[in-house]
């Protein structure tokens, strides 16, 4: 925790004497003394999002906004010295799945010591909202701030949700009256603030929808200049059609698109990633307002659940167990099941990362092909046990991706990184599985292994993909820049040494080297340390 010195003004030379102490601010709130900030981040090398180059000088915060830039005094109630390391705005993870989660990890532990300081939920077609829970975005977002949070919210809305809530769970057709419930609810919760709709065309009941359907909601959400986000309906062997159907239906709509953790899974596919980068650029160059993300590693992250053909994933928990139990439907299933392992290259490339029932808990860790020696199983056998015995809710990670195009995704002009997980924390309710290590260190692998190591870009190029680049997506007008006026979400970290430290073994660590964060002007994250101060917002 950094230590204060509560003495302003007695020498001009005091912040001197202060950091030949070793101190890193110093505070006046005590003396009542009106100065010019409430703080200034002085002595710092300032990368303003935009991707320029970088100017050295001091930030000054006044009322939770950026107030001044440049050689600005020392007229502050505390100064933090950043002591020639880099300041920036805080990064924006635009693909999120923290959703209800915040309420478990109030600071927002796994992403905000990455520099993430607004969280986007609401992704691959499903949100929390609205729902039994909470009726809409307002509601959800007035718990959120009540209870105080360490970084900012926002949401979209899924697409999946809305046809659940309308249609319900099975493959069936919408109606026109289907249609215009769902726009309304849509129309609604766009009024009272998400940011736009996600569909998720892996999963159900989403998937159900037609392309007219979900042009006729991507419409509403182009009437209000909202963002489309989407988590195709294919990632691998029909991963060129899906883009195609992707673009088609945003092209139709007018609407901003963002596709999201874009990839060619499966290595037949690999030699596809160039091709999908062709199909963004033409669709950019015809006049589409189109981008992409992906998250900084080689493995995804979803429920095993996903290896169900979508006809037997249709209806509830229990009519899907039910067809896995039934001799014929089960058989069929089986067969898909380990067609899909195969092409991912095995069960050995399928790991548990999470259970609930004790007598489960020992897979987490561990590869499907593992897990089904344990169990003297084949690998179908045991996957249908384990899901039937956790009610379908497993969570796997599986390593199907190649570098190269990693690599080529993150460095394109185009491309931004993203979490795609929920927030984690190392102690509490969400220590008890093993989340993919993105969720604690996408960003800072980013910016440390890259942009540093691998000389991907520059540093401001990569502080722009983190920032300015997701907020134009998702149309935050006043983050995402170091600019006068601007919310003051603010990092200062070491460029020498940010870093992500978590592993797929061990993915509850911390990143490292970033030293202070601000979030709407409050000081939550100092030398590393928490200092109890919570400056989030959910609207």
């Amino acid at each position: 925790m950094a230590q204060t010195i509560s003495r302003r003004n007695f020498l001009k030379g005091s912040v001197v004497a202060g950091a030949s102490l070793g101190l890193s601010f110093y505070d006046s709130n005590k003396l009542g003394v009106n100065n010019q900030f409430d703080t200034i981040i002085s002595n710092g090398v300032i990368y303003s999002g935009d991707g320029s180059q970088p100017v050295k000088g001091s930030v000054g915060i006044k009322d939770g906004k950026i107030a001044a830039i440049g050689n600005i005094g020392d007229s502050a109630d505390q100064i933090i010295d950043a002591k020639g390391m880099a300041v920036s705005p805080g990064f924006i993870d635009i693909h999120s799945h923290t959703d209800g989660n915040i309420r478990y990890a109030q600071l927002g532990d796994s992403k905000i010591y990455q520099g993430i300081t607004t969280d986007v939920s609401g992704n691959c077609g499903e949100s929390v909202f609205p729902q039994s829970e909470w009726k809409s975005i307002s509601d959800y977002n007035e718990e959120i701030e009540r209870m105080k949070i360490g970084i900012n919210i926002r949401s979209y809305i899924g697409q999946g949700t809305l046809r659940h809530i309308v249609i319900g769970d099975n493959d069936v057709p919408a109606t026109k009256d289907d249609v215009k419930k769902m726009k309304y609810l849509l129309e609604e919760e766009l009024e009272k603030g998400a940011i736009g709709i996600t569909c998720g065309l892996e999963y159900t009941p989403g998937s159900y929808a037609t392309n007219d359907e979900i042009v006729e909601l991507l419409k509403v959400a182009a009437r209000h200049d909202k963002t489309f986000a989407i988590h195709m309906r294919n990632e691998d062997n029909r991963v060129e059609e899906a883009l195609a159907e992707t673009i088609d239906m945003a092209r139709k709509a007018k609407v901003r698109l963002q596709v999201s953790h874009l990839k060619a899974q499966n290595e037949a596919n690999w030699y596809k990633a160039p091709k999908l980068i062709k199909q963004i650029e033409d669709a950019r160059n015809s006049g589409m307002d189109i981008a992409f993300d992906r998250y900084s590693y080689n493995a995804f992250s979803t429920g095993m659940s996903i290896f169900i053909p979508l006809k037997y994933r249709q209806g509830t928990t229990d009519e899907i167990i039910a067809r896995m139990k039934d001799d014929v439907q089960e058989k069929e299933i089986a067969k898909y099941v380990n067609n899909k392992l195969e092409q991912l290259g095995g069960a050995k490339n399928v790991m548990v990362t999470s259970a609930k029932t004790p007598e489960n808990r020992k897979f987490i860790g561990y590869n499907v092909e593992e897990c089904a020696n344990m169990t003297n199983l084949s690998n179908w056998e045991f996957m249908k046990k384990i899901l039937i015995e956790e009610r379908l809710i497993v969570d796997i990670v599986g390593f199907s991706m190649n570098e190269d195009n990693l690599k080529m995704l993150l460095s394109h002009p185009l491309g931004m990184p993203i979490t795609d997980c929920s927030v984690y924390s190392p102690v509490g309710k969400l220590a008890e599985n093993m989340p993919h290590p993105r969720a604690y260190g996408s960003f800072t692998r980013f910016v440390g292994k890259y942009c540093r190591e691998e000389k991907l870009m520059d540093l401001s190029s990569a502080i722009k993909k983190c920032t300015s680049l997701p907020a134009s997506r998702i149309g935050l007008k006043n983050r995402g820049l170091i600019q006068v006026g601007y919310m003051a979400d603010l990092l200062v970290f070491n460029p020498d040494t940010i870093i992500d430290r978590a592993t797929y073994a061990e993915p509850h660590q911390y990143s490292t080297g970033i030293e202070h964060i601000i979030v709407n002007g409050v000081w939550t994250i100092a030398n590393g340390m928490p200092t109890g101060e919570f400056g989030g917002r959910a609207s």
